[in-house]
């Protein structure tokens, strides 16, 4: 939970804003064009907006805020995007929501839930891609951190690039501005026992910033995990060291985020 400094008296309202982004990647191997394809409408229909939507209405839930608004797209040829628009305090929806051609539309808030897909594949290696773009920002008390394990369980997450970072300033009754109101030395603070078991970590931290970046993978692999609609024992050792040495590639140059020699 997010560690609280000693209650601020503040002069008007909490206007800090913490905002959480992260990139989620699913990564898998698929031998032939058509796996590849079926891979894709796959992901496209396991993350498509209306069950996107499902999980950011839970994100809301969770860190305690209230929807004011809902606007979902799925995508041709494939992907899909949802924005929540929320407040930290309840409001009355006086236009109600209208569903227009597949997209729900409603009002904005300063605070906002939004997430898009995007999935793809190597024409000519087998590699296919999952990416989940991630934002949750937030303007007040609540804190985009409560959701956190959530959404990384919520989706195939075999690697996690996080950002946390708090902006601006609140003042209070004496006029003094704080530029922080939680305590926080690291994302990793804020993850559950079983995803960090799960992942190898490492920081990237800017304190006086108020910026906390983390980067995680999956420890442990198994190249089942990895292939869509085929087994390891159906391969020859050649092929499974073939298809692992690609993978194993494909992780590393997404977490390092830069192509390997």
């Amino acid at each position: 939970m997010v560690k609280p400094i000693p209650r601020l008296r503040l002069q008007g309202f909490n206007n800090l804003t913490k905002a959480l982004s992260f990139n989620i990647y699913d990564i898998c191997y698929a031998v032939s064009e058509d796996q590849r394809q079926r891979y894709i409408e796959y992901i496209d229909e396991a993350y498509n907006a209306e069950r996107l939507t499902a999980i950011l209405t839970d994100v809301a839930d969770i860190i305690g805020a209230n929807i004011l608004n809902v606007a979902r797209q799925d995508y041709d040829p494939q992907g899909a995007s949802v924005t929540i628009l929320i407040s930290e305090e309840p409001v009355v929806d006086k236009l109600g929501r209208d569903t227009i051609s597949g997209a729900v539309v409603a009002h904005m808030d300063k605070s906002h839930i939004t997430v898009h897909t995007y999935p793809e594949t190597h024409p000519h290696n087998g590699i296919a891609t999952f990416r989940a773009d991630i934002d949750v920002a937030t303007c007040g008390v609540i804190s985009p951190l409560k959701a956190l394990n959530f959404l990384i369980d919520s989706f195939e997450s075999d690697i996690v690039i996080a950002d946390y970072r708090v902006r601006g300033f609140t003042r209070d009754v004496k006029g003094r501005k704080h530029y922080m109101d939680h305590r926080i030395n690291s994302v990793q603070e804020y993850l559950a026992k079983h995803i960090r078991q799960k992942y190898e970590m490492f920081d990237v931290n800017v304190y006086q910033e108020n910026m906390f970046h983390t980067k995680m993978h999956i420890k442990d692999f198994d190249l089942d995990t990895y292939l869509f609609e085929a087994h390891a024992d159906d391969l020859s050792f050649k092929e499974r060291q073939r298809i692992e040495a690609l993978v194993r590639r494909e992780i590393e140059e997404l977490f390092h985020g830069r192509n390997l020699a």
